[in-house]
């Protein structure tokens, strides 16, 4: 992989920051409990900052950096945890700083060897590295088929080259370290069709789709997903593998 930043979300940082579920809190507090102490982590490639704020209630002091300024910019409103614009491969953190690592639904951008040794430098005796990603959304059987169309032919051309390892679980990423699993866990919402179609919205690949053909194609989707969604407000139950 290349290790030039390909900035698929500053030019919708802010439907980024709407859009995204957050991860469950009891990954966070599991991750907290296996690192060798409270006081630091680093949520990398921070995004909207959803893990960053979830580690701020565990860790001491929480350092989130993103090579995306404008995702730092509108991130670091919140408060608790300290933002800084930074790519994964360069954290400009001293040494053995910090107890966790968390890569969030980002490690397919980054170059692995250059962010593995990056890591290495940057963590503590015994410190944890933790990445994941989460599959495409599940709802029901009608409703699925719909949106795996849509994702598959309507955008499908227009996804990233790197989407592939999300499609994949990260399994074909090979990381020289002493691997430990976690159960597994799911995002899960309960959204309504507003929601749901403000998710798709958010996907790059849609932004891709929408820069190129001057055209929101998520307005047909949402018109086809009405038709067996039921009452437009009824919220169904939205969940994610991760």
């Amino acid at each position: 992989m290349s290790n030039t930043f390909k900035d698929h979300f500053s030019g919708h940082a802010m439907q980024y920051q709407i859009a995204r579920p957050d991860y469950p809190q009891e990954l966070f507090q599991q991750l907290a409990d296996l690192a060798p102490s409270k006081l630091c982590a680093w949520d990398c490639a921070t995004g909207n900052g959803q893990a960053a704020r979830a580690l701020a209630r565990h860790f001491t002091d929480v350092y989130a950096s993103d090579a995306s300024f404008e995702q730092v910019t509108l991130t670091s409103t919140r408060t608790g945890v300290h933002y800084y614009v930074a790519t994964a491969e360069a954290s400009a953190m001293a040494g053995d700083t910090f107890d966790l690592i968390v890569v969030a639904q980002a490690l397919h951008w980054f170059d692995i060897d250059q962010f593995i040794t990056e890591a290495r430098r940057v963590l503590k005796k015994g410190g944890l590295l933790a990445v994941w990603c989460y599959q495409r959304m599940i709802i029901n059987p009608a409703i699925d088929e719909i949106i795996m169309s849509y994702y598959t032919h309507t955008v499908g051309p227009y996804w990233p080259e790197e989407r592939k390892h999300v499609e994949n679980g990260y399994s074909d990423f090979e990381i020289p370290l002493v691997e430990q699993k976690l159960l597994p866990f799911v995002i899960e919402k309960y959204w309504d069709l507003q929601q749901v179609s403000t998710y798709i919205r958010s996907w790059s690949a849609t932004q891709r789709y929408i820069r190129e053909h001057h055209k929101d194609p998520v307005v047909a989707l949402a018109e086809t997903l009405r038709q067996v969604w039921g009452c437009a407000s009824n919220k169904h139950r939205v969940h994610w593998p991760l």
